[in-house]
């Protein structure tokens, strides 16, 4: 019993460990590596709940613990990755080569900060607020109240992964725009934190007619994410919320 109850707190761990790998490759412009290892922290977050439920070990401590981890993976990194974004679009300089002596960490002799790009980082702020938001509140317990922390992340890795796989002129010019990111991050800080109420993707059972709008959305989904690749994934965040105002009575 002893070792059980330490397994969804061992993969919990590991989302977190997946969360420092990634912000490690973010904060130096390797986004796609910076995603496979979101990706790999919000499996591991997705399956820590599910062990702890099905070993039954739920812990107050494992709840703060998936927090705390969430907010590195879900949190820092997609800020991170915002704010680099933002700095591609200002032409601010590049913070991890702004100096080639070693001993140029300890003052801010010529270290020029552009502040702009700090609009990207009210993201995991928003993030941090919206955890604890989550971990107080009892009410959302078969729906959310406002966007869950890993969907706005996957809004905000999406961009880069247009940007690299995509080539598209028309959606990169939409991307490397300081204003859409710039609106895009104070929406997203929104979503987070609004009281919108959306469906989870928890079925208590299999029939259609009780998670009819569950199946809709995977199923358009899954056709949007074949047909648009990584430019479906904006698209199925803003599915996910129509379908949630739509269908209020099936939240519940």
């Amino acid at each position: 019993m002893s070792l059980k109850r330490h397994i969804p707190n061992a993969v919990t761990l590991l989302n977190l460990f997946s969360g420092c790998i990634a912000l490690i490759f973010a904060v130096y412009g390797n986004f796609v590596a910076a995603s496979v290892f979101v990706f790999l922290g919000i499996f591991f977050d997705f399956f820590d709940g599910l062990l702890a439920r099905k070993l039954n070990v739920q812990s107050p401590l494992g709840i703060q613990l998936d927090s705390l981890a969430d907010l590195v993976t879900s949190g820092v990194v997609p800020g991170v990755i915002m704010f680099k974004l933002i700095s591609l679009t200002v032409d601010a300089p590049n913070y991890s080569t702004y100096s080639d002596s070693w001993n140029s960490i300890f003052h801010w002799q010529g270290f020029k900060l552009s502040v702009l790009p700090l609009i990207g980082l009210l993201i995991p702020l928003a993030s941090a607020y919206r955890l604890a938001k989550f971990n107080l509140d009892e009410d959302q317990q078969s729906y959310f109240k406002g966007l869950p922390v890993p969907a706005n992340t996957l809004l905000i890795l999406s961009l880069p992964l247009i940007l690299e796989y995509q080539n598209n002129d028309i959606m990169n010019s939409i991307i490397i725009n300081k204003w859409f990111l710039i609106g895009l991050t104070l929406l997203s800080c929104y979503l987070l934190n609004s009281n919108i109420k959306l469906f989870a993707l928890k079925f208590r059972n299999w029939s259609f007619k009780s998670n009819a709008t569950r199946y809709i959305f995977l199923i358009l989904s899954l056709v949007a994410l074949i047909v648009f690749n990584f430019a479906a994934i904006p698209l199925v965040i803003a599915l996910y919320i129509i379908l949630s105002l739509f269908d209020r009575k099936n939240i519940y």
